[in-house]
């Protein structure tokens, strides 16, 4: 089976209180898109297969391939319904460190794979469940549509939000952000503006009134992606912002500007729609 997990902006993100179990709750409207990782997923009939196999093409990933998300999610399932072996090969392509996803998405999807492979009969609600367990924001991509995040991320509402008349264009410089650093940065507080209020105007209107809790700290470390985000603001973007934590600079734009003056110092720049 070959899945296509795909990637994800925040539209807005309030860190808005530390919980008691030291994660922090917030708000973000989080809103998938076509920038995609390839994911292959075969029962291994090897004689001498290992139970869970993962294969990495692509970007690289550091790390234990025990401890990627898809083989986590492989084993959370395995441990309730006994899988049979697997052999999985992922072709990243969703760069890692930008605030983009790419992994939540990679664990989402697999959960998804497994449970129409193997017949396990999972509803969506638990598959949210088995994702959520691996991370925040690993929910969002089991029904992979725009919704407001609470809690830690995982709560989630599906909203409906157009941004057909615009295009997206992501630029993520060769500055990998932190998560857990980032949060440690922070002064949680309470938005000036609720994201779900301010939905139904026009992205030309966000500007001042959704932001990201993480960009000034995180500017403050990196000056270069300030300067990506005013740049966007100079060509034309009708909004732009930090994707999560970062480091991906994204702008909504009515027309893209020439792209090449981002292609510099080993950027990775996408154009799509969202």
């Amino acid at each position: 089976m070959i899945v296509h997990p795909n990637a994800k902006i925040n539209i807005g993100l309030n860190v808005v209180e530390r919980r008691a179990d030291g994660f922090h709750n917030i708000e973000t409207l989080i809103v998938p898109f076509a920038l995609t990782d390839n994911l292959r997923l075969n029962v291994n009939k090897s004689i001498y297969a290992k139970k869970f196999e993962l294969v990495i093409d692509g970007l690289a990933i550091d790390g234990a391939l025990d401890s990627n998300l898809v083989s986590r999610a492989y084993y959370l399932l395995n441990a309730d319904f006994t899988l049979p072996p697997v052999k999985a090969v992922l072709e990243k392509k969703i760069p890692m460190g930008a605030g983009l996803g790419g992994g939540s998405a990679d664990c989402a999807f697999a959960i998804s794979a497994l449970n129409k492979m193997f017949d396990l009969k999972l509803s969506v609600q638990q598959m949210q469940k088995y994702a959520a367990m691996l991370g925040s924001d690993c929910a969002i991509f089991v029904e992979n549509k725009p919704a407001i995040a609470t809690g830690r991320g995982e709560v989630l509402q599906l909203v409906s939000i157009d941004l057909s008349d615009y295009k997206l264009l992501i630029v993520k410089p060769q500055v990998h952000v932190n998560t857990a650093q980032a949060y440690k940065m922070l002064t949680p507080q309470m938005p000036q503006y609720s994201i779900k209020n301010i939905l139904n105007r026009k992205p030309e209107e966000w500007r001042d009134k959704i932001t990201n809790d993480f960009e000034d700290p995180i500017f403050t470390l990196h000056p270069a992606l300030r300067k990506i985000k005013e740049q966007m603001y100079a060509t034309g973007a009708a909004y732009a912002s930090m994707s999560g934590s970062g480091s991906a600079i994204y702008g909504l734009f009515k027309q893209l500007p020439d792209t090449e003056q981002f292609n510099i110092d080993g950027n990775f720049v996408w154009t799509g729609i969202v």
